[in-house]
């Protein structure tokens, strides 16, 4: 078992900036796995991509909502 890396980065906004982007990143990439699916007719895969895609989206909006917070926090 190897241990996980710790952040390298000390900001405490960090892991949650870096998970955002992961998120919205791969609603990105399931469109491209979507469309491979599609190609081959696969519709239990299309399906399937498309729900990790929409959690990745909930995700992301969900992190964006968080981070816009915390921003406006430590603006006062």
């Amino acid at each position: 078992m190897t241990k996980e890396q710790k952040s390298p980065v000390k900001d405490k906004n960090y892991d949650l900036i870096r998970t955002l982007q992961m998120s919205l990143e791969h609603v990105y990439r399931m469109e491209t796995y979507i469309q491979d699916a599609e190609q081959r007719g696969d519709s239990e895969l299309v399906n399937w991509f498309r729900m990790i895609q929409e959690n990745n989206r909930k995700a992301g909006d969900q992190g964006k909502q968080m981070l816009m917070a915390r921003m406006q926090q430590e603006q006062r």
